[in-house]
């Protein structure tokens, strides 16, 4: 989609909202057809925020010389298939091994973070440690989306498990996906977290109070995590 002066809502004036309201840091996922947001978009980013910006993005060629090119403080490198409406899974590092070594090394050499957002388990994470990941974001949708529960006790046990591996191995943890206002005091129950990554729960919210109430909002319900 092309550049246009008209386009709304602008992004950058945004994430300054959400900045003030107290967010530590602002979340962009590049995807290959650009549905989320544009690459003038990220640079703007980039060159007025002045938390953190993470970039959330693929492992193809185009984006990641894209960001080599911005220098995001960090990079969640997730799974990407054009055909689904949002992320629906972890990365799996142990299949996509080869090509992701590449890519760290890349972006470590830029000053880069890099961020592995991977399904709760051991394996993955101990595949994250072999690459030399910096941080994983482990994916809580599972979690948000449990129906009985049994299910949710299940899935906050595998989430717990694996921050814990992933802590002992010197590895940030973080997590996303799902997460709202009302499910977040199932993620006060894993262990480590250091940053949750929230963003449609939040702005399906700032349609009712507007972004920056939104955004405090959220903050007060992390309060008091004892991680």
């Amino acid at each position: 989609m092309p550049d246009s002066k008209n386009a709304e809502p602008d992004p950058i004036a945004i994430a300054g909202i959400c900045e003030r309201a107290g967010a530590h840091s602002i979340t962009a996922h590049l995807r290959a057809d650009r549905r989320h947001i544009q690459d003038r978009d990220l640079e703007r980013l980039r060159e007025n925020i002045v938390t953190k910006l993470n970039l959330e993005m693929g492992n193809t060629p185009e984006i990641v010389d894209f960001a080599l090119r911005l220098v995001p403080d960090e990079v969640c490198l997730v799974p990407e298939n054009r055909q689904e409406i949002t992320t629906e899974g972890g990365l799996d590092l142990i299949v996509s091994k080869k090509e992701l070594t590449g890519t760290v090394k890349r972006l470590h050499a830029a000053g880069v973070r890099v961020s592995m957002f991977i399904d709760p388990t051991r394996a993955q994470i101990d595949a994250a440690v072999a690459l030399e990941a910096d941080i994983v974001e482990l994916h809580t949708g599972k979690l948000a989306n449990a129906y009985t529960e049994k299910i949710e006790q299940q899935e906050l046990e595998r989430l717990r498990d694996a921050a814990t591996r992933a802590t002992n191995f010197n590895l940030q943890v973080n997590a996303g996906h799902g997460i709202n206002y009302r499910n977040i005091a199932l993620i006060h129950k894993i262990p480590h977290l250091v940053e949750l990554n929230i963003g449609h729960s939040i702005v399906a919210r700032a349609i009712l109070v507007g972004f920056e109430t939104a955004v405090r909002e959220m903050l007060a319900q992390m309060k008091n995590y004892r991680g």
